[in-house]
């Protein structure tokens, strides 16, 4: 391998014969670290803990969820009521305790759109630091949707070409597109799949007329960003991150969870488009019962099945792959970023 000196030229190293000692100063320690990130979303509180170095994987050692399902908690004034706040300091102080057990080296904790919107949520956030020790970061639907991207150019390398990143959470749709680890355009739309149904379907099963009206409120939304989207080039590799995504490409036909994260995994609009019926009838004791689907997300799966397609139908992707890694692994991957300069 060949490095510039300082003064121009080129200086040729090998790096089977250097003792990696002495090459430090080049290349850099590798030093392993044992990073913990708790995600505090619309639908869960999520821990995972992790240990990594530079130019490896994060390899999981634990990870602690619970749902609360915030959106279910706010009051017509946009404010998220006593209980709520009550649960989510529950939750964050079982989630602070389980960290502790592991040992992290630093707890990464960050909030989404249930707190960025919340009327109330500066509150909140102070109520959280007195009570459960911890300072919460709260990030932008932007800094979202780029710190996903990163997650998902990592996992996919530079092979992929253009990426186009799709993330459905519970208050929010992130979208990011790009040729390199900073996408050239980052979106967020408030169409989060427990977002939609708290606001727009009612009764069990749905009923029709609340799903035809929430499939024209969507689509108008994404129809807003498409032009900025399909103006930077052709997209070289679609893919789907979060739950929801998991959820309906499971439904579609992929392999299940326990067949491990390096499966390739497919949501192909076509296949959705035929399940798309069958979902919206469904009572959801029903759709609690389609594979990958828990009763705790059965509620929010037709919202998030309409942005899944409506995005799909209008980008033109006839399919795209589901990506393991998504916001968490995109905060770890870049703090490890920052350490290592």
């Amino acid at each position: 391998m060949s490095l510039r000196s300082s003064h121009g030229k080129f200086i040729s190293v090998s790096f089977e014969s250097v003792d990696t000692r002495s090459a430090e100063p080049l290349l850099g320690p590798i030093l392993g670290r044992r990073l913990g990130v708790l995600d505090v979303g619309s639908n869960t509180i999520h821990l995972l803990v992790v240990d990594a170095h530079r130019g490896a994987a994060p390899v999981p050692a634990t990870s602690h969820k619970e749902e609360l399902r915030l959106t279910e908690f706010l009051l017509p004034n946009g404010a998220i009521s006593r209980e709520g706040r009550d649960r989510l300091v529950a939750a964050i102080q079982r989630a602070v305790a389980a960290a502790d057990t592991h040992g992290p080296e630093e707890l990464l904790a960050f909030a989404t759109s249930a707190l960025r919107e919340a009327a109330n949520g500066d509150e909140i956030l102070e109520e959280i630091t007195q009570e459960c020790g911890i300072e919460l970061q709260v990030l932008s639907g932007s800094d979202e949707a780029r710190l996903t991207f990163l997650a998902v150019r990592r996992w996919f390398g530079w092979s992929s070409g253009r990426l186009l990143v799709l993330d459905i959470g519970g208050g929010s749709l992130e979208v990011a597109c790009g040729t390199d680890e900073e996408p050239q355009e980052a979106f967020s739309l408030p169409l989060g799949a427990s977002r939609l149904t708290a606001s727009h379907l009612k009764g069990d099963p749905f009923d029709a007329g609340d799903i035809k009206n929430l499939r024209r409120i969507v689509r108008t939304s994404i129809a807003e960003i498409v032009p900025e989207i399909l103006s930077l080039g052709q997209i070289g590799h679609p893919v789907g991150t979060s739950k929801t995504f998991r959820s309906l490409s499971r439904i579609c036909g992929s392999e299940p969870s326990t067949s491990g994260p390096m499966v390739p995994r497919l949501l192909k609009r076509d296949v959705l488009e035929d399940w798309l019926p069958r979902i919206f009838s469904m009572p959801i004791q029903e759709r609690a019962k389609l594979p990958g689907v828990s009763i705790s997300r059965a509620n929010q799966l037709v919202a998030g099945a309409i942005v899944a397609h409506t995005a799909m139908d209008l980008l033109d992707i006839e399919e795209l792959e589901i990506c393991p890694w998504a916001l968490r692994e995109g905060i770890i991957l870049r703090r490890l970023d920052w350490l290592d300069q």
